[in-house]
């Protein structure tokens, strides 16, 4: 641990924002002579030092390919490999590290379970439900299942405020929903789900749920035996991680009866010219030389947040969050999607007769970087008419005055546009 979280604040103290601050070297560069002001996480997190060094150690003093090998350095880097895991199942809460599996990210393991226990389990005639909230990656591989097999994709709507419509989503269940694939935080407005009662009601109908963590993992502690969702994915740069990996999180009963998606080295038990079995989980569905390097650095992000807190990283985001939205409200031409109060660390907005697009470019003259576009939920878009939002997102790194350069820059671009 890098020094400036050495001796981590009491769990009740706020967080030392310039001390965290420290811990990301990337934050202390300029932009267009302007100092950087990183408002982009929900699509991808800086990193801390520490993630930085942990991924370089493995190149530098442990790098070995991992399982098989008998020397030592493969060793090494297997007992590390495997910690990961271990690390990933505390975090998650998960009742067994076997029910944790290594991906290239939340997108890979949505695919996984659509490929390989959607085609074992669903059959035409067979409905999935998604919500209108939901990233291009919990959408699109379902259509892809749905496709093949003569599934029927059936879209739960959203208030005008971004919250699930929970009535509409009781009347779409029925006896021939086999799966809710939902996100537990929207990418695109920010909006938390009610993914427990969700999930419950799912579970009522006879109905598996896979639920999106890529956002909310950052900013909440997430058990998944509490939410007893069936399958739960996230992204490793999402949560100040390295790119590349990610981890998918099954019940151990699903995954056991789970053929695998992909075949080739280390996934196998043993292989002839004429079949090969395959072994258990959740090597199954690990084929090939994984992100090695990616894998032992993740652990150091979870330990890395775990030692913050999330509660105070979830109380400082609020904070920023709830300044930013009084900040624009008052600038006046400026619409908020997402404004249900059940959100957390995005704001997402148009300003009138300004596109997007334009707004991002101006606004990163000035050293601020935002995300612009559809933010791969175009579902969104379509419910509110709007072709694409400005996007901010918010991190345990960014201030109060961050927020108030964001504001400053929009202003310029209203004055422009005037």
């Amino acid at each position: 641990m890098s020094a400036a979280v050495a001796s981590p604040l009491a769990s009740n103290a706020a967080l030392d924002v310039a001390r965290v601050r420290a811990d990301f070297p990337i934050l202390t560069r300029e932009v267009y002579n302007k100092p950087l002001v990183y408002l982009d996480s929900a699509a991808s997190a800086q990193k801390p030092r520490v993630v930085i060094d942990a991924e370089s150690r493995v190149y530098e003093e442990e790098y070995a390919n991992v399982h098989r090998g008998v020397h030592y350095l493969s060793q090494v880097a297997t007992d590390k490999f495997e910690a990961t895991r271990k690390r990933i199942q505390t975090f998650l809460n998960a009742g067994d590290e076997n029910e944790i599996v290594f991906v290239r990210g939340g997108t890979e393991g949505i695919n996984l379970v659509a490929q390989s226990w959607g085609r074992a389990n669903l059959k035409e005639g067979d409905e999935i439900l998604i919500s209108e909230l939901e990233h291009h990656a919990n959408i699109v591989p379902w259509h892809l299942l749905a496709a093949e097999r003569g599934l029927v994709v059936k879209g739960i709507p959203i208030h005008d405020d971004g919250q699930i419509d929970m009535e509409a989503y009781k009347g779409l269940l029925n006896e021939r929903t086999k799966m809710v694939a939902l996100t537990q935080m929207s990418n695109a407005l920010g909006i938390i789900t009610p993914a427990a009662e969700m999930i419950a009601l799912a579970h009522d109908a006879g109905a598996r749920v896979m639920l999106d963590g890529c956002q909310a993992v950052s900013h909440s502690t997430v058990d998944v035996q509490a939410l007893d969702c069936d399958f739960y994915v996230f992204s490793g740069h999402k949560i100040y991680g390295p790119t590349g990996i990610g981890a998918l999180y099954g019940k151990a009963e699903l995954l056991e009866a789970m053929p695998p998606w992909q075949g080739g080295g280390e996934m196998i038990a043993r292989v002839s010219l004429e079949k090969s079995t395959y072994k258990g989980v959740p090597h199954r569905f690990e084929a090939g030389t994984p992100a090695i390097a990616q894998t032992i650095a993740l652990k150091s992000a979870l330990d890395y947040v775990t030692d913050l807190g999330l509660d105070r990283i979830a109380e400082h985001e609020a904070m920023l969050l709830n300044y930013a939205t009084e900040r624009l409200n008052a600038m006046g031409g400026i619409t908020i999607y997402g404004t249900n109060s059940a959100k957390a660390s995005i704001v997402s907005f148009t300003m009138d007769g300004v596109h997007p697009h334009d707004i991002g470019t101006i606004v990163d003259r000035d050293g601020v970087a935002v995300r612009v576009g559809h933010h791969c939920a175009q579902p969104v878009m379509q419910r509110y008419d709007i072709a694409a939002t400005v996007r901010a997102s918010f991190a345990v790194y960014n201030t109060l005055e961050e927020v108030d350069a964001l504001v400053a820059s929009l202003q310029g671009v209203k004055e422009m546009f005037a």
